[in-house]
């Protein structure tokens, strides 16, 4: 086992992923000791109540640096990396290269990457190189660096996207009359009436559906907020703090009261009876009461997932296929794919830093607007 220096700071660490690194196969073989308090005051210096209360700080503000989500996706790479080691007769630690490329070898093979008998789909290029990062930062948060240039792990990541490339799997875009479709099932009681807002003015703000679900009606109401509301004349501005930092989106009143995001918002604000705290939360059993707990983030995909099937959107797929095809993406999707406006108001809406990354948001958007070929006299 590779031990820290005895002296100097230990390097800043996120809790949540090296506790959730310490799986119970780790804590046997006593091999994430190290990790066990992330930040702690370097060794030559007494401990104080106000230098005590600094290191707790510094412990909050290093979990925030990256989502939850993030955290437990980095956890559950070293977790598997580790337990494929065991399976193998190796350590994790030190970081060695070679025994890296083998990994990769493994997960794309269509092993389960873990020494399982069965056999499993192999990974896609992408999702192996994102395990790759997910190996990079616990090296980093360990002490350790690693190379994913060194020859034992490039050449075989590359031979691995040249060999199993597939395009990428995009979640269908929610279009204009599915949406109306999909409100169309909802009831006109109060959990119908938070599932309509949700579903409106997701598709209106092209919202993640985390960021649907963080909301507060003011600013700083709770500490897991996301972002706040503003209602006004014209519409509604939310002011989240998204993926790629702060930003402002503006949702206008729609058309006619059935349709319009911002009335469906303030029908539910009104007869849920809320005025701080989380926007969208839970409902009694008998759909008569709000609760006090915030919506996950999940209730979203599964909120889509149900009306699409109730509305009978792509209904010459089967079930199973219609469930595969739609997630909380596609109310982003789909926003992307039918604004009629120029494309930088798009990005701008979906807070997007390039226009590369909004047009993969574009479903068929702008397919054979122009003719090349007519152009070209032919």
């Amino acid at each position: 086992m590779v031990k820290p220096p005895e002296k100097g700071p230990q390097k800043l660490q996120d809790p949540s992923g090296t506790q959730a690194c310490q799986s119970a196969d780790n804590q046997a073989e006593g091999r994430d000791s190290e990790n066990g308090d992330p930040i702690v005051l370097p060794s030559h210096l007494a401990g104080s109540g106000s230098l005590d209360r600094l290191v707790d700080a510094a412990r909050d503000y290093a979990r925030a640096s990256t989502s939850e989500n993030t955290n437990k996706a980095y956890a559950a790479d070293w977790k598997h990396f580790s337990r494929w080691c065991r399976m193998k007769g190796a350590e994790p630690l030190p970081p060695a290269p070679e025994l890296i490329g083998l990994y990769l070898a493994d997960l794309a093979s269509g092993s389960d990457g873990a020494g399982a008998q069965r056999k499993a789909l192999p990974l896609s290029a992408s999702s192996i190189d994102r395990r790759l990062s997910g190996l990079a930062w616990n090296y980093t948060q360990r002490g350790f660096t690693l190379d994913r240039l060194n020859r034992h792990i490039a050449p075989v990541l590359a031979g691995i996207k040249r060999k199993h490339f597939r395009p990428p799997v995009q979640k269908a875009a929610i279009l204009p009359a599915d949406i109306l479709a999909m409100v169309a099932t909802l009831p006109f009681d109060l959990r119908g009436l938070r599932d309509r807002a949700i579903l409106l003015l997701g598709y209106a703000g092209g919202l993640r559906r985390s960021e649907i679900v963080s909301l507060d009606v003011g600013k700083d109401d709770t500490l897991d907020s996301g972002g706040w509301i503003e209602i006004m004349e014209a519409g509604a501005l939310l002011t989240l703090d998204a993926k790629t930092g702060w930003r402002e989106v503006e949702i206008g009143r729609g058309s006619g009261h059935q349709t319009c995001p911002v009335h469906a918002l303030e029908q539910w604000l009104e007869f849920a009876k809320i005025d701080f705290g989380p926007v969208f939360v839970g409902t009694s059993r008998d759909g008569k009461h709000a609760l006090e707990k915030r919506l996950n983030d999940k209730h979203v995909a599964r909120l889509i997932k149900r009306t699409v099937l109730e509305a009978g959107i792509r209904a010459d797929l089967s079930e199973k296929d219609r469930l595969a095809l739609f997630s909380g993406h596609s109310l982003r999707a789909g926003l992307a794919s039918s604004a009629e406006v120029d494309e930088r108001y798009v990005q701008k809406h979906l807070g997007h830093t390039s226009a590369e990354m909004t047009r993969r948001y574009h479903r068929h958007r702008d397919r054979f607007r122009v003719n090349l070929t007519k152009a070209a006299g032919l």
